[in-house]
């Protein structure tokens, strides 16, 4: 299975997006690895995930929250509660 999901910052309500096969380990990284984007956020917590069984989709659906406003902003209504909007 392959994951595409969307983190919140605890730090300032920053929200990250990302892709994974490992939903667990992929959410240990954030919070633990220096990264040089979500180190200087974290922690992290896991507020959205869609799962896929293909690859090129979850990859595919990924791409397009991060380079599609409309796409991202219809997610972000769906969701504002858990975001904390």
């Amino acid at each position: 299975m392959h994951f595409v999901y969307i983190l919140s910052s605890k730090k300032d309500k920053g929200i990250y997006i990302g892709f994974t096969n490992n939903i667990k380990r992929r959410l240990l990284e954030h919070n633990t690895k220096k990264d040089q984007w979500t180190s200087r956020k974290k922690p992290w917590e896991l507020v959205y995930c869609e799962i896929y069984k293909s690859s090129e989709d979850a990859k595919e659906r990924e791409e397009s929250l991060k380079l599609h406003a409309r796409a991202l902003a219809q997610l972000k209504r769906r969701i504002s509660r858990s975001l904390g909007n």
